[in-house]
């Protein structure tokens, strides 16, 4: 529907969704279902690269749900193992998403997301969503009528507005409406960056093992290693600030090789490989915003939080935002007096991901937590509840809760019986993430 307004033509929707990843991609489809008049706008034109291409056995059944499971099986490089090498540790340790404590979930993929992002936009738009590639939205307005009106600009400079019932951020790390609320702040408790590209000729492992993504630990921080199809395998290296500021007058990409010069074992994978694409560099890596959601807005995926991809969590935290963001925004339109209760269960949802996931991230290098990883065991079933967090297998039933805190127990416990050795481990990961004033971390892409 058009009309025309004091400043000119606009359009009505239901729901209008700012951003084309897996976020937006995921709720959109999912709310015409549901009846609603459904706008995406996407900056860019897909495909376009994107980073984060490794997903988890608990992205599958989102896929099967909605109706993109053959498009990404065809896509992807099955992953059947995560594999963790470590300097201090003689062997690299290999979980494998088949001794989870669910054992339907034994694999997952790794996608080119320029592809995948591809395939779920293109699924919203066949499914009836109105999307708007080349369509950056510029401002919104919060109105008296508790609608929402957002402008936009399309590529050849022409202005379009919409009014809408609701407003759905899943901009990812641009952070669309966090920023103008001025609520995303740098997380306190983490602190990293990335550089990264994509590589061809790299040593894989043979088999089945071939798409396992393998994370290598070096002294600043940590590397992926994710294989894909057509000989394509992404590298990052996820570092301190500290580290990042050692660059100095080197460019990204010397930067990078030299990084992997620390890490032995990833180079020796890279000895034969050569990079394909240029690389990129993200600063700022880890933050959140102080709220999920208003009366008339939700907030999805990264547009609200980020933390360290080192679990491979964002597509499946993204995705399930969108499930879950439906389900809530067709309860606060159909049913008003259930909106509140509605909310608070989504804030609750959207919180629970990253808090699963960040207890890990936030002690992972610390050297008793390592030990842990690197020689599990699967007393009280722990190990096969940490198996299951590595799966993403944290919002459905599976009774690992319990597990997951006799883990816990341990590592607190592993910690009272070495007090110097834990001391030194959080005096060193204070030191990694303290904050660094340097504005090549904020001028990188």
């Amino acid at each position: 529907m058009q009309l025309e307004s004091g400043g000119g033509e606009y359009r009505e929707c239901d729901v209008l969704v700012i951003g084309g990843g897996p976020a937006g991609s995921t709720i959109a489809p999912l709310l015409v279902e549901k009846g609603y008049r459904v706008v995406l706008l996407e900056k860019s034109r897909h495909p376009r690269f994107h980073i984060g291409e490794s997903l988890l056995p608990a992205n599958l059944p989102l896929f099967e749900r909605l109706g993109v499971a053959g498009e990404v099986r065809a896509i992807g490089m099955e992953k059947w193992a995560a594999e963790f090498v470590s300097p201090q540790h003689p062997m690299p340790q290999t979980f494998h998403f088949a001794d989870a404590w669910d054992k339907s979930m034994p694999y997952a993929y790794q996608v080119k997301r320029a592809e995948f992002d591809a395939i779920l936009i293109r699924n919203a738009a066949r499914k009836g969503v109105e999307v708007h590639e080349g369509c950056k939205a510029k401002a919104v307005d919060f109105l008296p009528d508790n609608s929402v009106r957002v402008r936009a600009r399309q590529e050849n400079g022409r202005e379009l507005e919409w009014k809408a019932r609701f407003v759905v951020d899943a901009s990812g790390r641009d952070t669309f409406l966090a920023n103008r609320f001025q609520i995303k702040h740098r997380n306190p408790r983490h602190n990293s960056s990335a550089v990264y590209g994509h590589f061809a000729g790299a040593s894989r492992s043979a088999g089945q093992a071939e798409g396992n993504i393998t994370i290598f630990w070096f002294e600043h921080g940590w590397f992926w290693f994710i294989p894909m199809q057509g000989d394509v395998t992404s590298v990052g290296m996820v570092t301190w600030p500290y580290f990042m500021k050692t660059r100095g007058q080197r460019s990204i990409e010397r930067f990078l090789h030299d990084g992997i010069a620390f890490c032995p074992a990833l180079a020796m994978r890279l000895k034969e490989a050569r990079l394909i694409n240029p690389v990129e560099a993200t600063g700022n890596f880890s933050y959140v915003s102080e709220r999920t959601h208003g009366s008339n807005y939700l907030l999805l995926g990264d547009a609200y939080a980020f933390i360290d991809p080192v679990f491979s969590s964002g597509v499946l935290l993204a995705m399930h935002s969108g499930l879950i963001g439906a389900e809530t925004i067709d309860t606060c339109l159909r049913r008003p007096d259930e909106a509140a209760a509605a909310l608070k269960h989504f804030d609750h949802l959207m919180q629970h991901g990253p808090k699963q996931f960040s207890w890990f991230i936030y002690r992972v290098t610390n050297p008793i937590m390592r030990d842990f990883f690197m020689g599990p065991k699967n007393i009280f079933r722990v190990k096969e509840a940490l198996l299951s967090v590595l799966a993403g297998d944290i919002f459905g039933k599976t009774p690992i809760w319990r597990s997951l805190r006799m883990f816990k127990l341990l590592y607190y416990f592993a910690n009272a019986i070495q007090p110097r050795r834990a001391f030194m481990g959080w005096r060193r990961r204070r030191f990694n993430i303290r904050r660094v004033d340097d504005p090549a971390l904020n001028a990188t892409p």
